[in-house]
């Protein structure tokens, strides 16, 4: 098959990104795959794109390239195809509308992947009937605001399939939106076999990764491990990591670290890439979320041989951890519960050393070559029902694009009714 994944940047750094580019490499083992990006700002990917993946990019944003297309007028127009509830909305324009479209309309692929939900709704709208159409949702429905659902409602179903990473997530697109028909599967992210041999479990220090955001509660594992100290002074933690365009916590944890006097104890490491070498150095992981999509913290720890504590969030510690087995599962924003739980690890050299071996076996299920399988294995059931022609009728899908055409122009024009009314209101 030709395999097709559209990224908005595959220049930049994100675990979309990491987790794509492992996909497209082990599919490319079997298939002609390629990477496209909306956006290219760099000669090279950031991460290192797979060496046997097509890369290919839509609009340059390199300065200094032939092809730079900052100064196209339409670069400086908003988008009327890319869905404005999608938080990377600003950055899309009508030559971006425009250069998908051109894209889509002359693919020649069997599949088209989208990875966000504004290029999956692209794909829906703008992809030429004969391709099998997949929108990959790499956080979760109720992660989106109730604009982005909306238009996720107006126009998923044109396309044939919904990977989720969750179970948790695939249950709520099957039972709140009306999308009859669309294929919705749970398919978890990969992590590949780390190079370096796993944790033995007994350097005195837990590792936490992650963004440097309110999402992560930091501050909570920070609070925590206050107490933990306060019993077993000889432990440490690091913490690995840096804000995002949604926030950055760091100037608060570090003030949080001063105020319970953790600074011997407590340090924030800065991002580290590649991962693996880090985890490796610790014996416990730790993952303090209130929410997480997946997880892929917690399965590169495991992956590591580190058991974890995780607070049980939705929606993907549970999906990983099994509880007492290869890892500790703690409600959610108790600051007693995670140190009481990392005490229970570092306090047993045994029982740590058993989860730890434990976390590493059961944590083999993520490796990339079962979990392509099962993305060959649906797209290739996919392509079969197309084999015969697209699976709906040219009046049907007619019908759903004129249901989701009507239902943004419906928003947008109430949209920009009360934007006029809030601005009288304000003069």
């Amino acid at each position: 098959m030709h395999i097709t994944f559209m990224l908005h940047n595959a220049y930049g750094i994100g675990g979309t990104i990491r987790t794509t580019f492992t996909l497209a490499g082990t599919l490319a083992e079997q298939h002609d795959v390629e990477i496209v990006s909306v956006f290219r700002h760099l000669d090279r990917p950031t991460l290192g794109a797979p060496g046997n993946v097509r890369m290919s990019h839509l609009v340059d944003m390199r300065k200094d390239s032939e092809g730079f297309a900052g100064n196209d007028p339409d670069h400086a127009r908003p988008a009327t195809v890319f869905p404005r509830g999608d938080h990377r909305h600003r950055q899309y324009s009508r030559l971006t509308d425009t250069r998908i479209a051109g894209y889509l309309k002359s693919l020649e692929a069997d599949v088209i992947v989208g990875t966000r939900p504004g290029l999956n709704v692209q794909i829906a709208r703008q992809a030429r009937r004969g391709p099998v159409r997949v929108g990959q949702e790499h956080l979760t429905l109720d992660s989106h605001k109730a604009l982005l659902r909306r238009e996720i409602g107006h126009h998923y179903g044109l396309l044939d399939a919904v990977t989720t990473v969750s179970e948790a997530d695939a249950h709520a697109y099957r039972t709140r939106l009306a999308l009859p028909g669309l294929r919705i599967e749970a398919i978890p992210n990969s992590v590949p076999e780390p190079r370096l041999p796993g944790s033995d479990t007994t350097a005195k220090w837990v590792v936490a990764a992650g963004r440097l955001t309110e999402t992560k509660r930091f501050d909570l594992l920070i609070r925590a491990f206050g107490q933990v100290v306060a019993v077993r002074p000889d432990w440490r933690l690091r913490i690995y990591g840096a804000g995002d365009a949604s926030g950055n916590e760091k100037g608060a944890l570090r003030a949080l670290i001063d105020e319970l006097g953790l600074y011997n104890h407590v340090f924030l490491m800065g991002p580290a890439n590649p991962i693996e070498a880090e985890w490796v150095k610790g014996s416990v992981a730790a993952v303090t979320s209130r929410l997480e999509s997946f997880g892929m913290s917690l399965v590169e720890a495991m992956r590591s041989g580190l058991p974890a504590v995780s607070t049980d969030c939705p929606h993907g510690p549970r999906e990983i951890i099994t509880d007492g087995v290869d890892g500790l599962l703690v409600p959610v924003g108790d600051t007693g519960a995670i140190a009481s739980a990392l005490l229970a690890l570092i306090e047993d050299d045994t029982g740590r050393a058993r989860m730890g071996k434990a976390a590493r076996d059961n944590a083999a299920r993520f490796d990339p070559a079962p979990v392509a399988a099962r993305h060959e294995a649906l797209f290739t059931e996919l392509a079969a029902r197309h084999g015969g022609g697209p699976p709906r009728s040219a009046l049907g899908e007619g019908l759903l694009r004129a249901r989701g055409t009507a239902g943004s122009k419906a928003y947008g024009l109430r949209h920009r009714i009360s934007g006029a009314v809030r601005r009288r209101r304000a003069g």
